[in-house]
């Protein structure tokens, strides 16, 4: 089929992603009386991460009740559905043939979308063993948690008897109950940091009711198991080293945003998140093409995924409208520690962030960290956080500084004193 054989297509309103982010932003959006709002996902089904996440705990931000993630899941389809947005499943975008023209293939066939306005929404990853050079060799079961969860709850299979889990951030725990849900036992938990980064109630309730060690300050060495996994050979902060009998390893956490399409479309993408350089109101380098979600911030709760879509939704009217298209182009930036900063693009005299704040995370413990936020030499905010922030839980920075950037200055830079 050559591209003149596509059926071509346009729509006001273009979502790439049927998650969290992408359904509120759509229901929104159609609620708001735009005719033409079209989700796309290549999964079979809509509702992203959490269809497949049996847990408790979504909901509370953006809903103000507690649900498991598929009831969370069925909650936004339902929303979108019932705002006049059309979703559909089993659909890729494989590339840009022109200015917010995507090409999607699916199961009618190959078709070319012209939008007024695409977003983004498509997510963040973990990234797998091969990503993250752990050696050994390459026998079964070795899973992420994302994989470990569709065997589980999806597809309803053996995922092994005896489990060692790879990091210790709120997805670990989730892991813990999966593998317990499979009738697999956690021989250990091991983390690189000297504790768990998740809340403290949670890590005790975990441990109190399912009993697993928790391994701190160690690597994983090398995988070993021929056809089957055998053991986990874990190595200590001090060079010890010591192996751990199992079938099965989770690897999770260590999020990288399912970026592909911004890049392809020559999105400029920012060194922290990795996800695209976006401003206060979720538009990118690119004009008419937004991004929204944990492909902005890898990773946040499924419920501050969706209220980034309801708040995107004002943004993307706007443009729908005939605003003209002046992104904040002044970027943000963090020093190690620091690991990144969301929103990384501003403009001084633009809008503040989400919140009235911007998100930051840490690749260590900081005890009460002083962060100093400053453009070329001048310092345009410093101050200390009231408690200590742990790698892979969300910390904050007011955004009343703003205004005292230069526009034509250079990047902001955030650092840790």
């Amino acid at each position: 089929m050559t591209p003149t054989d596509r059926t071509h297509r346009t729509v006001d309103a273009l979502v790439i992603g049927a998650g969290p982010a992408g359904l509120a932003l759509a229901a929104r959006l159609a609620a708001a009386g735009v005719d033409r709002v079209e989700v796309l996902d290549r999964e079979q089904h809509a509702g992203g991460i959490p269809r497949h996440c049996h847990h408790t705990g979504f909901g509370l931000r953006d809903l103000r009740r507690l649900m498991t993630g598929p009831d969370y899941a069925r909650h936004h389809i339902a929303a979108a559905i019932r705002a006049g947005a059309v979703l559909r499943t089993s659909v890729t975008a494989t590339g840009w043939a022109a200015p917010r023209t995507v090409d999607i293939t699916g199961p009618t066939g190959l078709e070319r979308i012209t939008a007024t306005a695409v977003v983004l929404a498509t997510g963040a990853r973990e990234r797998p063993r091969s990503a993250r050079l752990v050696p050994g060799t390459r026998p079964a079961g070795v899973l992420t948690t994302g994989q470990l969860q569709q065997a589980v709850h999806l597809h309803h299979q053996h995922v092994g008897r005896r489990a060692v889990i790879v990091g210790a951030e709120r997805v670990g725990y989730s892991a813990v109950a999966t593998l317990h849900r499979a009738g697999a036992e956690v021989a250990a938990m091991v983390t690189d940091q000297p504790r768990h980064q998740t809340h403290p109630a949670r890590h005790l309730g975990t441990r109190l009711r399912y009993g697993f060690p928790l391994v701190t300050d160690a690597t994983v060495a090398e995988l070993t198991g021929q056809g089957r996994l055998e053991s986990v050979r874990l190595r200590h902060r001090d060079g010890r080293t010591a192996a751990v009998a199992c079938d099965t390893v989770v690897f999770t956490g260590d999020w990288i945003p399912d970026h592909e399409l911004a890049r392809s479309a020559g999105i400029a993408l920012d060194p922290g998140t990795r996800g695209p350089a976006a401003d206060a109101e979720f538009r990118t380098g690119e004009p008419g093409v937004f991004a929204v979600g944990n492909l902005l911030h890898p990773v946040e709760t499924a419920d501050i995924a969706a209220l980034d879509g309801r708040l995107a939704a004002g943004p993307v009217l706007r443009h729908l409208a005939g605003r003209p298209w002046t992104p904040g182009a002044l970027p943000v930036r963090v020093e190690a520690p620091l690991l990144w900063v969301s929103p990384n693009r501003i403009a001084p005299d633009g809008p503040r962030p989400p919140r009235g704040r911007f998100t930051l995370r840490t690749t260590r413990f900081l005890t009460r960290p002083v962060l100093t936020v400053a453009q070329d030499g001048r310092t345009l905010h410093r101050g200390r956080l009231p408690r200590t922030v742990a790698p892979g839980r969300p910390f904050h920075v007011p955004a009343d500084w703003i205004a005292r950037a230069d526009a034509h200055g250079g990047p902001v830079r955030i650092t840790v004193d």
